[in-house]
């Protein structure tokens, strides 16, 4: 039976530990989206991981919403991501971008865009702007005639990640965002070939799978999903078919892992009242399968034991614990994150957690 500390492979990449970096919104690039010289740091830190998945990383200036987030549109920033790539290169790690769409949930005060999604629907609660947080505002629904320019800007945003060096792109389908907001019935409403019957909702997901396998290959090419209840108000009234549905399309095309962020009831980031997907998709999925939310190392062990987990990924523990695998090896403990520090600038919070 595997354990956190074997070796696992994925496509042409041997990750050396199955304690993987989860995907963690740290908002330390510029107004334009540019990648920092800290955030180069902040990714060597963590090249110990068997693999690192960057934040959520925006694919168009009409899918970001979040400040000083990164993107890969422009030339610029591919450049200042090639920086970020490099470094973790040259402290031995492997690192995927995070390729994000996010629909409803971004504001228009960022850029003077109106947020876009399945169907006309307002996102819950309130958007982090440069101005203080604001109410969301009704998304437009996306016209037929736009989705194939969508999926070319997912196309154009993995091209550049491969420019930029990466290992290979995680298509953000979770949490709430836009292919998440197509999948379920909560936030769909369309009559149209993306909606109403679960092969519908999961047509734009599967497309866009599609268009990077052909981008960049589906060695390179990963899915991350989040089944279990509500995310930012995006609900599904039948989730135990929807996502086994969804994965089984994944599995079909070969994606070279999907991994789910499924909190329980008794979260620290997030709860649910529903019980998890991933036994079901276990069953639909035969591939690399990876969890997150809330595993500590015991948790994590149990989950490949077990057979549940090929790999587990971490947040906030990789977060406050740069060389997290060593501090596991070892049984030393861990730091504490600070949670006033997640998404402020500079380097306090960000890279000033100290090694063991």
């Amino acid at each position: 039976m595997p354990t956190l500390f074997d070796p696992i492979k994925i496509g042409s990449l041997n990750c050396p530990n199955r304690i993987w970096m989860a995907p963690l919104t740290r908002g330390r690039g510029t107004r334009e989206h540019v990648p920092t010289e800290l955030m180069a740091t902040y990714y060597a830190q963590r090249a110990s991981a068997g693999l690192i998945l960057t934040e959520a990383t925006g694919i168009t200036v009409e899918g970001s919403g979040w400040p000083y987030a990164g993107g890969l549109w422009s030339a610029e920033q591919v450049q200042h991501w090639k920086t970020v790539t490099d470094a973790v290169h040259q402290a031995g790690g492997r690192i995927f971008a995070q390729l994000w769409h996010m629909g409803r949930v971004v504001h228009p005060s960022l850029h003077g865009v109106q947020p876009v999604s399945a169907s006309a629907t307002t996102a819950p609660g309130k958007a982090h702007t440069y101005e203080g947080k604001q109410p969301y505002v009704e998304a437009r629904p996306l016209g037929l005639e736009e989705i194939p320019r969508l999926i070319g800007d997912y196309v154009t945003a993995a091209r550049n990640a491969i420019d930029a060096g990466f290992d290979g792109v995680q298509l953000h389908a979770a949490n709430g965002y836009l292919i998440d907001q197509f999948l379920r019935d909560g936030s769909n409403h369309r009559t149209d070939i993306y909606g109403g019957p679960i092969e519908n909702r999961i047509r734009l997901l599967r497309e866009v799978t599609e268009a990077l396998i052909k981008t960049v290959g589906a060695d390179r090419t990963a899915v991350r999903l989040s089944p279990n209840g509500d995310s930012q108000g995006v609900d599904d009234s039948n989730q135990d078919a929807l996502f086994p549905a969804a994965a089984a399309a994944l599995d079909a095309l070969g994606i070279v892992f999907l991994e789910l962020r499924e909190p329980g009831p008794d979260g620290t980031f997030g709860k649910s009242d529903r019980p998890p997907v991933a036994p079901l998709i276990r069953k639909a999925f035969k591939g690399v399968l990876v969890l997150n939310s809330d595993y500590d190392f015991a948790r994590g062990q149990a989950a490949l034991a077990s057979g549940a987990a090929d790999a587990i990924t971490y947040g906030r523990k990789f977060l406050a614990n740069p060389d997290l695998p060593h501090r596991f090896a070892k049984g030393i403990p861990l730091n504490v994150d600070d949670p006033k520090t997640w998404y402020s600038q500079g380097p306090e919070g960000y890279i000033t957690y100290p090694a063991a």
